[in-house]
């Protein structure tokens, strides 16, 4: 598949390095395993975007393989179940080691989706209901009164807030300025709009047209680790100029046909807006 065309479907949902690694690991099984895919847990882990809890459940789930695949629903039962109190996300190496004597050597598969689904429906995050649960006369949790606290969690830090400068800039024919950033870091490989002052600079061929442009609002946007709060500057750039090599201009009518992430896409349409 072109990646263009894959990153253009994938924009709005987050986590665009998911996108990327879809597209190498697709490549991947074509070339080195004539495009089938492996069925070991061994062999999934050596794909790309392809990480323990994934191959453990596509060799459980799709192959009927004996592996011990543990997502969040089966990590909160098996902490229930035990009492265990160390806080996550210690807990996880422990939860992992007591799976491991859980999985039966077959339909392993089947006993994951069973413990997914008793974690989803009944060992609730919040508020589970232990009378009607199955294992609630083997629950050391629910023997102490203590299953809605597990598992403990470290508590997080606030997420600090950046902010920064994002700018619309028209040419004579409505056009709008983008650039593509690079394939790692923050929004890798997405379609934007240049801003300076919260990940990088703006490129320096910017500089003169974008410096005391009024500022005509702001949007909002909130990443796993940072909430942002980006200015929005609309301007239109002065006959003869010229882009810098790794900007290009695109309409605002075709926005849809390239990876615009959801941040740019709020600004797109507060910019655009009349």
């Amino acid at each position: 598949a072109d990646e263009a065309a894959v990153m253009a479907t994938w924009a709005g949902l987050g986590y665009y390095s998911r996108a990327r690694n879809m597209i190498k690991c697709a490549r991947i099984i074509v070339a080195d395993y004539d495009g089938v895919f492996p069925d070991t847990e061994a062999e999934l882990l050596k794909l790309t975007g392809i990480g323990a809890y994934t191959a453990a459940a596509i060799a459980a789930i799709a192959f009927g393989r004996a592996t011990s695949p543990v997502d969040g629903n089966i990590e909160r039962v098996i902490s229930r179940l035990y009492a265990l109190t160390t806080p996550l996300p210690p807990l996880k190496a422990e939860v992992k080691e007591i799976a491991r004597t859980l999985y039966p050597k077959k339909r392993a598969g089947d006993f994951a989706q069973a413990m997914m689904d008793l974690g989803a429906s009944i060992c609730a995050p919040k508020n589970p209901d232990c009378q009607q649960c199955p294992c609630c006369n083997y629950c050391l949790a629910y023997e102490k009164g203590i299953a809605a606290q597990l598992p403990h969690r470290t508590p997080k830090p606030p997420k600090p807030t950046r902010g920064g400068i994002v700018y619309w800039l028209e040419n004579r024919r409505g056009q709008v300025l983008v650039m593509q950033r690079p394939d790692k870091g923050l929004l890798g490989g997405m379609v934007c709009f240049p801003s300076s002052g919260w990940d990088s600079e703006n490129d320096a061929a910017l500089a003169d047209i974008i410096k005391t442009r009024p500022m005509v609002g702001e949007v909002r946007h909130t990443f796993t680790h940072f909430h942002l709060t980006l200015k929005v500057c609309r301007a239109s750039v002065p006959k003869g100029f010229r882009a810098p090599n790794n900007y290009f201009w695109i309409s605002p009518e075709d926005f849809d046909n390239y990876a615009l992430p959801s941040l740019m896409r709020k600004v797109a349409k507060f910019a655009s807006a009349d």
